[in-house]
């Protein structure tokens, strides 16, 4: 017998009445990564330390709400239509994030950041894009978690068993908050396509950091060849998922039409973008040393006596 990868017999777990939810862990351990990383390539790329964290006070609420709000847009039968529950549009926790919303929204987050740091938005982006990319990959552990977003049937031997969960105190189905019944008898065994979008993004991560190095890229075009590739990974496995979908123009997922327009949008704007690597100007790159330095000046230098109205005589 082939021995296929086994699904998590649960995906909550309870301290008490407080339920600890793999997908939530999943995520937040994916935005710490996104912050830490995206710290220390904005500050080896010349930025000032700790806006990163700053900036991420906006654009990570900001991208919840957008990939939540995408998702529930492009799948509003399952919220609104016959036999749904509105209430169930809220359970964040239960799974549900549209990568394009998250990015919409968290762009207009983390521009709202950058703006009160004095930092450009395509500079911020540049630094952040592979931790970004990599926290998507985390993210996608929640959906093995879950039990979600896979593909159709499969006798690969690295198919993923699909298990029946039901609540252990009433034996009805739960099949994101319940416990597997039979691990070893699964219901299923389909393509992983959750591990095939998790192995894609750390791929391209390696390549927008390599490119990166080797080309010096910048006024964010990392971040677009980020999107570039992400997208075109997106596009064929978006193909292989049999989940429920928004369709359009016949039988086309919604996510497989937008993954190849944003595609084409991202090379375009990598292919057409020719400027050099931004240089932060020293009092934003160094806001602590500038500060510094005209606080330490002695009051009878000659720039301490050049007399007031002629500031600008000195090279900024």
């Amino acid at each position: 017998m082939l021995a296929y990868l086994p699904s998590p017999d649960r995906g909550v777990w309870h301290l008490g009445p407080i339920p600890i939810r793999a997908y939530a862990l999943c995520i937040i351990a994916g935005i710490v990564v996104a912050i830490w990383w995206g710290e220390k390539r904005f500050v080896a790329r010349g930025g000032p330390a700790g806006t990163v964290v700053d900036v991420a006070v906006w654009a990570v609420p900001f991208g919840l709400i957008g990939g939540r709000l995408y998702h529930v847009a492009t799948d509003w039968r399952t919220y609104f239509g016959p036999g749904g529950d509105p209430v169930n549009a809220l359970k964040i926790w239960e799974g549900g994030l549209g990568i394009w919303g998250a990015i919409a929204l968290g762009a207009v987050g983390a521009w709202i950041g950058c703006r009160r740091r004095g930092i450009p938005l395509p500079f911020f982006a540049d630094a952040v894009a592979p931790g970004i990319v990599v926290a998507q990959a985390i993210g996608r552990l929640g959906n093995y978690f879950n039990q979600e977003l896979y593909g159709a049937p499969t006798t690969l031997p690295w198919g993923l068993e699909i298990y029946e969960r039901v609540d252990p105190a009433t034996g009805a189905s739960d099949p994101l908050g319940g416990v597997a019944v039979d691990t070893a008898n699964p219901i299923a065994i389909v393509q992983p396509t959750f591990l095939y979008e998790l192995i894609w993004n750390l791929a391209v991560a390696a390549v927008i950091v390599w490119a990166d190095r080797r080309f010096r890229l910048g006024h964010g075009r990392v971040f677009a060849l980020y999107v570039a590739g992400y997208t075109l990974g997106r596009f064929f496995i978006e193909l292989m998922r049999t989940d429920p979908a928004t369709r359009v123009f016949g039988d086309i997922r919604i996510n497989v039409v937008v993954s190849a327009l944003v595609f084409v949008l991202a090379v375009l704007y990598v292919a057409l973008v020719r400027k050099p690597r931004e240089v932060l100007p020293p009092e934003i790159a160094n806001p602590d040393g500038a500060r510094t330095e005209e606080t330490d000046r002695p009051a009878g230098s000659a720039d301490a006596d050049v007399p007031e109205g002629r500031a600008g005589d000195r090279t900024p």
